[in-house]
């Protein structure tokens, strides 16, 4: 089937150049071709109207895979009760080990979308995380399954994380440059949410009708609907494009950029403190205030650690539309000086045993990473900007096509590096634990690193270099 969109004729004044109209091509298997958001006419048309279901998939699609990814964060709090006898370093692995998975995949996954198709590859995507969610469910069903087996069906939980990587690479290739930003961050704030609900949700449903042994098989199996859901609207609603093409020169191109590697940090400290935080808040909860660690709602139980992931999740497009206020640069130090203060503000309280300030602190503290996530994210595209004007490599020029190209790779390729801070964060916590037998030393820790990157921010993108040109970033 071929769409013709022409241009309108209703106009009296005189029409610029004629230009040849957007033609469709649709190809069996949901393949279009000729698909250029750029053209303002043909996005009005009809190319916005696609676009958006599209990303409404992805996002839900890409929601479930953060559910995945951080489910054991709530599933090893659970553990104990159900009669297994680990250890809190055991623990702390199982938390962390699907981060490091999920930040891992996240390199291939970024051309998946190009070499498979956007639709296609969200269908296995979706269908992968039936994997996890299945195996869960059995072996959490027997308290004397080897923490091996268990430390690996965590791991393949971190499937869930590397769609983040394809679902963004996806969305980006549908929406026009002056779009993309808000497109994007909708992407991205879905799949956040992912988590908060996957730490309210489980507790609840594991817990309901339990007498004296909670269903926490159902922890994973209680989203084997959802994910069937998303793999058929993919499935019947999304669209592959044949324009999308891997950039593999682009991503060679920007790994040899230094600003890529200092705002991988960056993203490091305000993502990964983020998505790290958030998959160990539960146990923090059940470690320092197990009073505190559920509450009973009826017959079920809830646990407030999904606040931490929602608070952070809801903060980060106001963190992207402060940068394009004030500078990314200039929010991100913020970000992190707040970051700092909340870190040290638990530190200062915790001789207090009030579970209510250290959930305040803490949420302090998950706000200010969100907003990082969406100052840091906002500066990569000002600074290899910056960069093409200092190397005169001025837009529509083979020099500014090339920055342009490297600056799509480094989004992909700092969101990957990033996650690691998924993987860090509960194991600096673990480190702390087994050295001191306490967590004051993690934080003290934390707190330095929010410092010394504040401080890199500060010197490098604040203060005009003349190798960015002297704009603001």
């Amino acid at each position: 089937m071929t769409t013709t969109v022409t241009p309108s004729t209703t106009d009296v004044a005189a029409p610029p150049p004629a230009s040849a109209p957007v033609v469709l091509t649709h190809r069996p298997g949901r393949w279009i071709d000729g698909w250029n958001p750029e053209d303002t006419t043909f996005w009005q048309a009809g190319g916005r109207a696609i676009a958006g279901r599209n990303l409404r998939w992805s996002i839900f699609a890409e929601f479930l895979g953060f559910i995945i990814w951080q489910l054991w964060s709530i599933v090893v709090v659970m553990l104990p009760a159900a009669g297994f006898d680990l250890s809190s370093s055991q623990l702390f692995w199982l938390i962390s080990v699907p981060s490091l998975v999920g930040a891992t995949l996240r390199f291939p996954y970024t051309f998946m979308v190009a070499i498979f198709g956007g639709r296609n590859w969200t269908i296995v995507s979706a269908g992968l995380l039936l994997i996890p969610a299945v195996l869960l469910g059995f072996v959490v069903s027997n308290p004397e399954t080897p923490f091996g087996v268990l430390l690996l069906v965590a791991a393949l939980g971190g499937m869930g994380g590397g769609n983040f990587a394809s679902s963004m690479a996806n969305i980006t290739y549908f929406f026009p440059q002056k779009e993309k930003g808000w497109a994007l961050g909708l992407n991205a704030a879905g799949g956040n949410l992912g988590t908060a609900v996957a730490q309210l949700a489980v507790p609840i449903v594991v817990t309901i009708g339990a007498a004296s042994t909670l269903n926490i098989a159902l922890a994973g199996w209680m989203w084997i609907p959802l994910i069937l859901v998303a793999m058929w609207g993919a499935w019947r609603y999304m669209d592959n494009l044949s324009s999308a093409k891997a950039d593999f020169g682009g991503s060679a191109a920007a790994l040899r950029e230094p600003h890529l590697w200092l705002m991988a940090l960056l993203y490091i400290g305000t993502f990964g403190s983020f998505i790290g935080f958030a998959s160990v808040f539960p146990k923090l909860i059940a470690d320092l205030f197990p009073a505190f660690s559920t509450f009973q709602l009826g017959q079920a139980s809830i646990t407030l650690a999904f606040l931490g992931a929602l608070v952070g999740s809801l903060a980060r497009p106001f963190g992207g539309r402060l940068a394009d206020r004030f500078g990314g640069a200039r929010v991100t130090v913020g970000a992190f000086a707040v970051m700092a203060l909340g870190a040290l503000s638990l530190i200062w309280t915790l001789p207090l045993q009030s579970f209510w300030v250290f959930l305040g602190c803490f949420l302090v503290l998950f706000a200010a990473t969100g907003m990082g996530n969406g100052s840091t994210y906002r500066m990569i595209p000002s600074i290899f900007a910056a960069r093409g004007i200092a190397t005169q490599a001025l837009p529509g020029t083979p020099a500014g096509i090339k920055i342009q190209r490297k600056a799509a790779a480094a989004l992909g390729l700092i969101s990957a590096i990033g996650a690691y801070g998924g993987f860090l964060v509960p194991q600096v916590l673990n480190a702390s634990q087994l050295a001191t037998g306490g967590y004051t030393a993690a934080f003290y820790g934390f707190v330095a690193a929010y410092v010394a990157l504040m401080i890199l921010t500060v010197l490098v993108y604040v203060v005009p270099r003349k190798s960015l040109a002297g704009q603001r970033i």
